[in-house]
């Protein structure tokens, strides 16, 4: 699967955003997070006033982020007619989400985005967190806080 990284609109180079997903992506394996392949750049076409691809020249760079194949998402799964998802089922996606959540928040991780178009589902039916473009690292010190606000 490729995700692109659009650069469009970006007047100061490469997308924060972007940076911060390829390096919590890089540093977590775990069988329940989807896995960074590779990064590809290929030069994108040039753009016309109106935005349009301007004939076969090339300016922009296009980035894509590689991922290993998975066959669905929850949400489309889900939203299929006469979809019903059996009990095992849940338990088994369920377990699944949580033991990747585990490991991510066990490396300093927050996905901060849990939602069903970013659990992926092979035909097997293991699940993957994917989408790591708004998930943050953090530091011991603001876990430790957190629990004595909680408190």
């Amino acid at each position: 699967a490729l995700k692109e990284i659009r650069m469009d609109n970006e007047r100061e180079g490469f997308p924060i955003t972007a940076i911060r997903e390829i390096k919590i992506l890089k540093k977590l394996h775990h069988e329940n997070v989807i896995k960074l392949k590779e990064i590809v750049t290929s030069p994108g076409p040039e753009k016309d006033d109106q935005g349009r691809p301007d004939g076969n020249k090339y300016k922009r760079l296009a980035i894509y982020m590689v991922f290993e194949y998975m066959d669905h998402d929850l949400t489309g799964l889900a939203d299929r007619p006469g979809m019903r998802f059996t009990v095992p089922q849940i338990k088994c996606y369920m377990r699944q989400l949580l033991t990747g959540l585990h490991y991510c928040h066990v490396n300093q991780v927050l996905h901060r985005d849990i939602k069903g178009s970013n659990l992926l589902i092979d035909n097997e039916g293991n699940l993957k967190l994917a989408d790591f473009g708004l998930a943050r690292s953090f530091s011991n010190e603001i876990m430790q806080t957190l629990q004595i606000e909680s408190l």
